[in-house]
């Protein structure tokens, strides 16, 4: 049985031609490439130095890719991806976030404005945390999958958009009208929360697939 690697993701297939579409990032069959032995592939650095070839002659076998950022930045950037740093990073407002709309739906519930104050400091920590969450993915996206735009990827961005926006409509909402959630006109209100929190388990559920590839 042959097996294709998605050189996107890494995703490894089993079978006699590579799917349509990678299951896991959503990269079309172009980008699949089999695997003809488990065995690491040596590369230029792992082979002993021939003592006819010239230094010259290295440099000019030699074509390293350019690296996306400036030296020192590539150098931070792939500690980043190295270190999972927007995994780690998007726990921190996808964990706030459900709070913030939880209390939001029992203000509207029960009447009681305190739960809705709760929810807008809640929003308020999702938003000021969003900017280092949206850079590191996207450090991760061009380092990790070399910005690649599958539909996966396009859905992901999408999402991360809705969150973004909506939180910050929130926020300003509450700022100029504190009793938003227990107000008879509430509905619209409540649906830019589903509407967030939609769009943030979309987004989580995309990146869970590309963390254990299923």
């Amino acid at each position: 049985m042959k097996k294709w690697q998605c050189t996107v993701c890494g995703y490894i297939h089993e079978g006699d031609e590579p799917p349509e579409e990678c299951p896991v990032c959503g990269a079309d069959r172009s980008k699949f490439i089999e695997m003809v032995s488990e065995e690491p592939v040596e590369t230029e650095i792992d082979q002993p130095e021939s003592e006819d070839k010239k230094p010259e002659d290295k440099k000019m076998d030699s074509k390293p890719e350019p690296p996306i950022f400036r030296p020192k930045l590539n150098f931070i950037f792939d500690l980043m991806v190295k270190h999972h740093v927007h995994p780690v990073l998007v726990h921190i407002p996808n964990g706030v976030l459900p709070a913030s709309v939880i209390f939001i739906v029992l203000a509207a519930l029960f009447n009681f404005s305190g739960l809705s104050q709760a929810a807008f400091y809640n929003l308020i920590f999702v938003v000021l945390t969003l900017p280092l969450v949206l850079f590191s993915g996207y450090i991760e996206w061009q380092k990790k999958y070399s910005g690649q735009l599958t539909r996966l990827f396009k859905t992901k961005i999408i999402c991360a958009a809705v969150v973004s926006l909506t939180a910050i409509i929130l926020v300003v909402w509450l700022f100029i009208d504190p009793q938003a959630a227990t107000s008879s006109s509430n509905l619209l209100f409540l649906l830019i929360n589903l509407v967030m929190l939609t769009a943030a388990g979309i987004a989580g559920f995309i990146g869970g697939k590309f963390v254990f590839k299923d």
